[in-house]
């Protein structure tokens, strides 16, 4: 158990050399246009991608690649899937780039037996695989990932709005609850359930790359 841990969080640390620090998701347009503007913004803005956008999708997808893990064939169309669904170009390279990334520097982890990943092979779907691969648990996986993500996008508020490091660490602990939830609904959710009502984190997304002067890749 205290190995799956060290695990997770060596994987899902900011340290991990995927450049995840290098994205914001959208939340820099967000931001820029001041929809995002002070801590309950920013909480709101977050807590909507987690229940109701894209950060869902790619746990569920995370969840599935966990349980085809052995299947080589599960895990293309899974990775063909996460990448119809990414709403804008920049999203595109983001879950590709951190992706690639993660099953370049996870080599340093072999697993028992040969996992065989696609190529490219998008975020969710390498943290999955490598995860069910290595038999730690999905839930603590899926929690993991999502607590890791909301932490990103809380420091490109901490960085950008700025809201400071205290609303920072307000916002994470407000959503503990919120990401357990998540994850518990993900868990066992079928692909059919995949469903993304967050428009306003999508069209951001498809604007970013117009902005003049810009600090994250997406």
């Amino acid at each position: 158990m205290s190995a799956d841990l060290q695990k997770l969080l060596t994987w899902l640390s900011p340290a991990f050399p995927v450049g995840a620090f290098a994205w914001s998701a959208g939340l820099e347009t967000a931001i820029v246009a001041r929809t995002v503007h002070d801590r309950p913004t920013t909480e709101d803005w977050i807590a909507g991608t987690l229940a109701h956008g894209g950060l869902r999708t790619d746990a569920i997808l995370l969840a599935h690649a966990h349980a085809g893990h052995a299947d080589p064939g599960k895990l293309t169309e899974l990775a063909d899937l996460c990448l119809a669904l990414t709403p804008a170009r920049e999203r595109h390279a983001e879950t590709v780039v951190t992706g690639n990334a993660f099953v370049l520097a996870s080599a340093a982890w072999p697993t028992d037996e040969t996992l065989t990943l696609p190529k490219p092979c998008p975020y969710p779907i390498a943290i999955g695989a490598l995860a069910g691969a290595h038999g730690i648990d999905r839930r603590a996986t899926l929690i993991g990932f999502l607590t890791a993500t909301v932490h990103s996008q809380v420091s490109v508020a901490v960085r950008l709005v700025p809201i400071g490091q205290s609303d920072g660490l307000a916002i994470m602990a407000s959503l503990e609850s919120h990401i357990a939830r998540q994850a518990d609904l993900c868990l066992n959710a079928a692909l059919d359930d995949i469903g993304s009502v967050a428009y306003g984190a999508d069209i951001a997304q498809m604007q970013h790359e117009t902005l003049p002067t810009r600090i994250f890749r997406s």
